[in-house]
């Protein structure tokens, strides 16, 4: 699969197929596994993983078989397919492929389209009572927008992935509302005044009620995902339960799914503390609004001193990234191991510009051993900048 067929989080957008007829043909192909189970389905630049766990955990704790379809993974495959926080067995991955490999050899399909295609099959076959289906990317033209879901959750709106999407938060919100179907309630777990009309017509159009977490009155929830950030997600969370019509889930099950979501769903990668004296923390953020929240939490930590273990992937504007980081702090650049990778000689120039003192180092393990070594007892060692820098330590 890795091989042969092009991957978005490997390739960047020439992976990016654009069109759903390809899916569509593959999900007729399968027998429409998509229409054989209930699904919520989550989109937005920031939070649409912590919140499609964190859905997932609670309906668990309600007593459902719950599916799970996330991306990208940290450090397994399997990561993206799940029930009730089980990873889909090697042999049905290798059994999949071999009994449908002549259509997926004649029909050339994307990595993501066939991942698709495989991971409703998956949650078909187990009878799962719901599935969570977070998006790829945008949601219009995303290869799991062939679902017609229980209730849609759009986190956020931010400036990502824009060379596919648009460049305003209006382009990026009117293709994340595709996912919006006639008749679904939709939530939104952030109110942004740029967007808020956006979604108040398409909701109009469709006949499809919207919930706007911010107005709704819930009392005050915690997590085991840690970062001040959660909260928003929360409140977009608990609402999207509350319009599930046909599935009893209380505040005993609210509650609990909030706190047990790394133990229910292996949820990893999320402001996650990898080791103490130094505390080394991780976040997948890698967007300027992600990053921004990030940042913000971090300069909140008990630290002597910040070391910064940096890498990127080269289609991100990475200058409109390295001006939020704080200037009082040691950085290790690094190259995350993907053709994508952007260049440590690319990386150091940009960093110079925005007066960033560090050194380059070629892999991230190393980048983050010398961080490790380098800092004393009271300092914090940051990982992050992307997804695939914090795949490569967790």
């Amino acid at each position: 699969m890795f091989a042969q067929l092009p991957m978005y989080q490997k390739k960047g957008v020439t992976a990016f197929s654009g069109k759903l007829e390809t899916i569509q043909a593959f999900a007729s192909h399968l027998g429409n596994p998509h229409k054989k189970f209930k699904s919520i389905h989550v989109a937005g630049t920031n939070g649409k993983g912590s919140s499609s766990h964190m859905l997932a955990s609670i309906l668990l704790e309600a007593g459902y078989k719950v599916g799970l379809y996330t991306s990208p993974h940290l450090k397994d495959f399997r990561e993206r397919i799940t029930v009730n926080g089980k990873k889909v067995k090697k042999t049905f991955v290798t059994d999949f492929i071999a009994d449908n490999y002549g259509y997926l050899e004649n029909h050339n399909l994307s990595f993501f389209e066939m991942t698709v295609g495989m991971a409703f099959y998956y949650f078909a076959k187990k009878e799962v009572d719901i599935a969570i289906i977070e998006v790829g990317l945008g949601g219009r033209l995303d290869s799991t927008n062939i679902i017609t879901p229980e209730v849609a959750l759009i986190t956020n709106i931010g400036m990502d992935h824009q060379q596919v999407l648009g460049n305003t938060l209006e382009k990026i919100a009117l293709e994340k509302a595709g996912i919006i179907k006639r008749g679904i309630p939709v939530v939104i777990s952030e109110r942004q005044k740029e967007t808020t009309l956006l979604f108040q017509l398409i909701a109009n159009q469709l006949q499809s009620e919207l919930v706007f977490s911010d107005e709704q009155d819930m009392p005050r929830y915690t997590t085991d995902l840690l970062g001040a950030y959660q909260e928003r997600n929360i409140k977009g969370v608990v609402s999207c339960i509350r319009q599930l019509a046909h599935f009893k889930v209380s505040e005993k099950h609210i509650k609990r799914g909030l706190k047990k979501v790394v133990e229910n769903t292996g949820l990893l990668g999320r402001w996650q503390v990898l080791s103490q004296n130094p505390k080394v923390i991780c976040d997948t953020a890698h967007n300027k609004e992600g990053l921004q929240v990030v940042l913000e939490q971090l300069q909140q930590t008990k630290a002597k001193n910040l070391h910064m273990v940096l890498g990127f992937v080269n289609d991100k504007n990475v200058d409109g990234l390295l001006s939020l980081f704080p200037k009082k702090a040691s950085y290790y650049f690094v190259k995350p191991d993907i053709p994508r990778g952007m260049e440590l000689e690319e990386l150091l120039c940009a960093a110079r510009i925005y007066k960033l003192g560090g050194t380059g180092y070629s892999s991230v393990v190393k980048g983050l051993k010398a961080a490790k070594a380098n800092a004393k007892k009271n300092d914090v060692v940051f990982v992050g900048g992307s997804t695939f820098v914090v795949a490569e330590v967790v």
